[in-house]
């Protein structure tokens, strides 16, 4: 852990006092890199595009900044209590969740009021919570459109946007969402902006810079786009061999807590079917699973109740899910960046883990701008016979529809074992 923090203490950098018990009752004294580079820079009003690996405290930076901001710097007179003051877009609903929650841990010591607001649940009681006073707004873009263009809430009052993922954002094609927004509130000079992620690109640096002050660019450990404490391995299996590989793998690594990726839904349902056959406690994420199921299998990950969770890539950024002892590449990704965000699920907050990845027939092919993306080879290691389980048929799972069913216990629980005056005041 302590190789993944620096020795600047939250103490010293003029933080707001209920954000420093805060710090205190989780247990965090010291920033990481992120951290260090860029709050001292956000606390005195700069607009900072932050860019480090992930797992490395890049949420807890932006929540930081914008809770203190919110509570030293006064609010526009006549504010309406359905007018947020800071609004923080993610392009997933799971990642506009999780950063809710940690955000809620940060501001327990405050009166701040946070509401969440994502599509496929809750429309009315989202709504309502909005309307009912909110301080920090946080959502996807979908439906934070839908309720603004009804007058749900308004954006006048807003002292602090974020946008995390930002690169995710823009590939997602949330470009036109975004710049609606951001063109309804106060100009750049008047608040604090904020780009984080793992990877940005110039492409995104250039259409985020539209809409900031004069942002500064920080990248932290540049040459580390993978983490150091991944321990990453790469096996060159046939297509037969992925399903007898992947169970052997679990028997003998006998991972604590592991994420499968997929690239296809269709591939997630298979490898879900057979690892539940296997007697793995397996759950399935995909686009199409309700929303209240999507919360509850990560909440159940988190808990230890689930072995294993196969994804596909709407879970492979932004989720802050302790203990994964294990990422598994059952699908080289086809976009460089996933890689990265993939395997950041394991190795968190100074842990370690390990990344294993599946060069199969189908997917070989995206390895070469892997590595060049990551800039080193992937070390590999070769299939021997006693790595090979042979797979139990999954007929009657595959029939059942994972988006609807109920979890099923199976035979074992999981594999053994203070800011200078400026622009910004003038409207006050």
């Amino acid at each position: 852990m302590s190789t993944h923090l620096t020795d600047i203490h939250f103490s010293s950098l003029g933080l707001h006092p209920a954000l420093l018990k805060a710090l205190d009752d989780m247990g965090y004294d010291r920033c990481t890199p992120i951290q260090a580079a860029t709050l001292p820079k956000l606390l005195a009003g700069h607009d900072i595009a932050g860019q480090a690996q992930t797992g490395t405290g890049k949420t807890a930076a932006f929540l930081l900044a914008t809770f203190n901001d919110l509570l030293t710097l006064p609010e526009i007179q006549g504010r309406r209590r359905n007018e947020p003051r800071a609004l923080i877009m993610a392009p997933t609903r799971e990642l506009a969740i999780q950063i809710y929650n940690d955000g809620l841990k940060l501001a327990a010591q405050t009166e701040l009021r946070l509401t969440v607001v994502y599509g496929g649940a809750g429309y009315e009681e989202q709504r309502k919570s909005i309307e009912n006073g909110v301080d920090v707004l946080i959502g996807t873009t979908g439906r934070l459109i839908d309720y603004y263009k009804q007058g749900v809430y308004g954006l006048e009052a807003i002292d602090v946007v974020v946008l995390d993922e930002a690169d995710r954002m823009f590939d997602l094609g949330f470009i036109a969402d975004i710049r609606y927004l951001l063109r309804k509130m106060p100009p750049p000079a008047d608040r604090l902006n904020m780009l984080f992620s793992a990877t940005l690109s110039q492409r995104v640096l250039e259409l985020g810079y539209e809409h900031m002050n004069d942002a500064e660019h920080i990248q932290v450990e540049r040459d580390l786009v993978a983490a150091g404490n991944i321990r990453e391995m790469l096996y060159y299996p046939s297509n037969e061999e992925r399903i007898p590989l992947l169970l052997g793998l679990f028997d003998t690594l006998t991972p604590d807590r592991a994420i499968v990726f997929t690239n296809t839904r269709r591939a997630g349902e298979e490898v879900w079917a057979y690892l539940a056959a296997y007697g793995l406690n397996a759950g399935l994420l995909t686009g199409d699973v309700p929303q209240k199921k999507r919360i509850a299998l990560l909440d159940e990950l988190k808990d230890g109740k689930l072995a294993v969770l196969v994804c596909t890539d709407v879970a492979g950024r932004g989720l802050h899910i302790e203990g994964v002892s294990h990422v598994f590449n059952y699908d080289l990704p086809d976009d460089p960046e996933d890689y990265v965000h993939r395997i950041g699920r394991t190795a968190r907050a100074g842990a370690e883990g390990d990344a294993i990845s599946f060069a199969s027939e189908e997917t070989a092919i995206n390895l070469p701008a892997i590595e060049n993306y990551i800039e080193h080879k992937l070390p590999t290691s070769a299939i021997t016979a006693d790595l090979l389980r042979e797979p139990v048929s999954p007929q009657h799972m595959i029939r059942m529809s994972p988006a609807h069913r109920e979890n099923k216990p199976h035979r074992r629980g999981g594999p053994r074992g203070a800011r200078p005056s400026g622009s910004r005041h003038g409207r006050r």
